[in-house]
């Protein structure tokens, strides 16, 4: 299976990259979340209001993917 993972904000930063591809046998989001959690950097991935989305709608950890899907991460919002 093959994932499109896009970051965004504070993600981007750490990872260094805007995106980037990865294959194996996922699941779910989380199961991508875990896969590049692993690369340096991705430490912030382990957070836990962490927020994701699928093919650009929101979604949680636990939502299946197929392949050729586009997963993103980006931390939570917060206003004062």
């Amino acid at each position: 299976m093959n994932i499109t993972v896009k970051f965004f904000a504070r993600y981007r930063e750490a990872m260094g990259v805007d995106s980037l591809q990865v294959s194996g046998d996922f699941a779910t989001v989380d199961d991508v979340r875990e896969c590049v959690a692993r690369r340096d950097g991705a430490v912030v991935l382990t957070e836990q209001n962490l927020m994701c989305a699928r093919n650009e709608d929101l979604c949680q950890l636990d939502e299946p993917l197929v392949d050729g899907d586009e997963v993103a991460f980006f931390p939570t919002v917060t206003g004062g």
